[in-house]
């Protein structure tokens, strides 16, 4: 009685491309096999060693029109199985319907969205001007958060990319707790900082004057301090979403060899996600400042400097915005104000309008998380979402420069 697409999800679910070690061989054959079935035309580009992305695509009736992306990647995050209810790669689904599995949420449920509408639309003998391609991509954990440096930004400097005559993308986005969908146009800029802080060591039964961990102290409090006062503005301001404050984290703490020896040198990394609407410059300014407030002997350095500050248009003049938020109010689908905080594999080199959707609503958030899941019927709901989506924006007028 389960639905035919319900059934492929779960499949897919079942495939293990959990770091470290995904089986990417076993994604790609799954998804090429699909592809095949449904008439696409297949090409595989090995952007490095055993980091294949596959590229599926239904050709337009127009070959001079820009055409349009649908991205998402194969691989999922590491779980912690004694914290799950199921097992993370079962695809367990409860009395509910709720479909428990890494990724159910970030991101195959996307991945087979894209498919089973193309099914769809297919089976109705559609076709479209513009062309339609789907890339499925390989990250790494850390990549994710960085623009794919093993995946999506090598493939985005390739001539297979740039082939694909790219117009506008879609590429995930985030679950949304409320009814409306959570719609997303603009990067965060994802900047990882380790501090170190030198100072005086000894012996532990001594009060050290000028220690590591003092400055470390003092440099802490002031990057905590600023991540209050940004927590503190988006709880004030209900206008506000999550998009437009800076997150800061404090991820790791390094530093002491003993119970009873002072270090001469403690480190801490912090994980902070800025908005397109705030000055860079000015910012890295801000942390140089609590530096060297902190005392002599505290240095930072970056272990990932995004500025890019892309945001893709969502005036009701952009033909792209308008094609997609047209759908979404037909359709009796309420969007939010759209937020700045996707979590989108698309690195900012390709330089394409795109926004980040994943139509999950009704659904706490959970990527990364334990406990991972999504509704069958929201799921499906999503399936009966994109054949109205795609031919808007697969029949977006002819632009100034093509054809």
């Amino acid at each position: 009685s389960e639905h035919p697409s319900v059934t492929l999800f779960r499949e897919y679910l079942r495939i293990d491309t959990v770091h470290p070690k995904p089986d990417y061989d076993a994604a790609v054959r799954f998804l090429e096999r699909i592809g095949t079935n449904l008439g696409l035309a297949c090409q595989k580009v090995e952007v490095c060693q055993g980091h294949v992305v596959l590229i599926l695509t239904w050709q337009g009736t127009n070959p001079l029109l820009r055409s349009i992306l649908l991205n998402s990647h194969t691989d999922v995050v590491p779980v912690f199985e004694e914290h799950w209810t199921y097992p993370p790669f079962e695809a367990v689904k409860d009395s509910q319907g709720n479909i428990y599995a890494r990724g159910a949420q970030d991101m195959k449920c996307v991945s087979i969205q894209y498919l089973e509408a193309i099914r769809r639309l297919k089976a109705e003998g559609k076709c479209f001007a513009r062309t339609i391609h789907l890339t499925f991509v390989p990250l790494s954990p850390a990549d994710e958060e960085m623009g794919g440096h093993k995946g999506m930004e090598i493939f985005v400097q390739r001539p297979e990319f740039r082939a694909l005559n790219v117009g506008f993308a879609l590429d995930e986005g985030l679950a949304s707790p409320s009814d409306t969908f959570s719609v997303f146009y603009g990067e965060k800029s994802p900047w990882w900082i380790k501090v170190k802080c030198m100072g005086s060591p000894g012996h532990g039964s001594r009060f050290i004057s000028n220690t590591a961990a003092e400055k470390m102290h003092k440099v802490i409090s002031s990057f905590l301090a600023f991540r209050e006062s940004e927590k503190q503005r988006l709880k004030s301001d209900s206008s506000l979403t999550l998009g437009d404050v800076t997150s800061l984290n404090l991820t790791m703490l390094e530093g002491g060899v003993s119970f009873n020896v002072v270090p001469s040198e403690m480190a801490a990394s912090f994980d902070i996600r800025i908005p397109p609407t705030m000055d860079l410059k000015a910012f890295e300014e801000q942390v140089a400042a609590w530096c060297q407030a902190a005392g002599d002997g505290v240095t930072y350095e970056f272990h990932q400097k995004c500025m890019d500050q892309h945001i893709t248009s969502t005036a009701e003049s952009d033909p792209w915005w308008k094609a997609f938020s047209g759908v979404c109010r037909d359709m009796g689908h309420m969007l939010p104000v759209p937020a700045l905080a996707s979590p989108s594999t698309l690195h900012p080199q390709a330089g394409h309008p795109a926004i980040g959707f994943s139509p999950m609503n009704r659904t706490p958030v959970l990527l990364h998380d334990h406990n991972e899941f999504l509704n069958e019927q929201v799921f499906l709901q999503g399936i009966d979402i994109y054949p109205r989506l795609l031919p808007a924006l697969a029949s977006v007028a002819s632009l100034p420069g093509e054809g």
